[in-house]
Parts: structure tokens; sequence; C-alpha cells
């Protein structure tokens, strides 16, 4: 899982924020459970492969974005079990610096690293195309927001816990949106983040799925399994 895909990506689609990875037929099973993407010796990122994978069965992929000075381990373990559960593969790519490219300055180098981890797995692993997520919290919500319209030819769903705004370079595609917030974040306070980006996001033809409930800057249980249910079912 060490050696490095080759995978050729141009520079003014990254500055874009566009990705052009997409999902190839794969036949032979490659390894299983939590493993390094080994892509980068510092800030790397990780992929969990459920005990259930097979490649005859292409499956789920949620690929999930950390919030700021977070990295791929924040909140991990939860997210295993939802993997078990429904048989979908989890990408967690560490961002380049404290948090994502687009909200220190402009789309580069995290895109670029994305498109590598995404490339990677889509090599080694069968992925069903019509289910491919891009989900994140806080910061890693905002991005998420952010790639997820601007490449909605890639990903099918979109899931934002608690974002404080999107950026997308383009409308691409019609993925589903999932929102979360709470009444009493106080990080990212809800009248002036998701209960404006909700409104945008339905008023330019989106599936918006948003729940507010009564809480902080945080992702509760019941909120993250529903969205979990929401993606798989």
């Amino acid at each position: 899982m060490g050696e490095k895909v080759r995978h050729s990506f141009d520079k003014e689609a990254a500055a874009q924020g566009h990705l052009s990875a997409r999902p190839v037929e794969v036949k032979e099973t490659a390894p299983k459970g939590l493993r390094k993407l080994g892509l980068d010796g510092e800030r790397d990122g990780t992929l969990y492969v459920p005990r259930e994978y097979r490649a005859d069965r292409p499956a789920p992929l949620a690929l999930m974005l950390h919030g700021a000075g977070g990295n791929a381990q924040h909140g991990l373990s939860l997210l295993q079990r939802f993997a078990d559960e429904s048989g979908m593969l989890l990408l967690a790519p560490d961002s380049r610096r404290r948090t994502w490219d687009v909200i220190v300055d402009c789309y580069g180098l995290d895109v670029g690293y994305i498109e590598r981890a995404l490339a990677q797995t889509f090599s080694r692993y069968a992925v069903d195309p019509k289910r491919i997520a891009v989900g994140g919290f806080s910061d890693g919500a905002s991005y998420a927001l952010s790639l997820g319209v601007t490449n909605g030819d890639l990903f099918t769903h979109v899931i934002a816990f608690s974002p404080g705004f999107m950026a997308p370079t383009r409308q691409q595609g019609s993925p589903r949106v999932f929102i979360s917030h709470g009444t009493r974040d106080q990080v990212l306070p809800i009248q002036r983040c998701s209960r404006r980006i909700v409104p945008q996001l339905e008023g330019a033809g989106y599936d918006v799925s948003y729940r507010e409930f009564d809480g902080g800057h945080t992702i509760p249980t019941e909120i993250a399994h529903g969205a979990h249910e929401w993606f798989v079912k």
C-alpha cells in the first residue's frame, strides 16, 4: 500500500478545484483494514477498507475531511464502525497545512493531494460511481461543500457537519447534500453559516437534507448516524 501511484494532474485544474480521478474496473482484492496512504511522510492520511469488501461488488466511498488543526485520525473510530456496517470505503487525507487550501488562500496543494489519494484508491479498490461522497466537519465541511459543488460530476453526495461557507468555482452536476448545524454553535454561528448556505443551495436547485440540533460546534452521534444512513440507503 505504500508504493506510489503515478497520476498526471493539471496544475491549472487544481487551481480551479477540479478533480479528474474516476473509478476504474478492479478485479483483484486488495488489502483490508486501516492503512496509511503512503503518499507523504509527515501529513499523509488513511484509507479504511471494511471486512466485507469484495472486488466483485463495487463499494460506496466517502472522502472525509477533518477540521482546522486536525488530521485524518479525528473521529475515525466512529466512522470505521459505520464503514463496517455498510461496506463503505473510508478515505481520509490530511491537509497540507493546518487547514484546507482555499480556506487559507486559494485552491491548489490540497486539491492535488486529494487527486492523488483518489487515483490511488480507485486503482486498487472497486468503487461504485453512483455512491461517492465528500464530507467533513467545520473547515472540512466548508471544503467538502466547495469541492462537492465544483465536482458534482464525481461526487454524488456531499455531507457537511457545521460548515462555515462554500467557495465553489463552478456548479457541476447535481449531488445530494446533507447539512447539520448546532443552534448554539459559538465557533461558526448557525445564523451566518448554515442558515445562509442552505437557502443558497436550494435556490440553485440542489436536493438538501438539513438538520439543526440543540448543541454547539460538534457532531452528535445521532446526526452522524443519520448522515451515514442518508448516504448508503
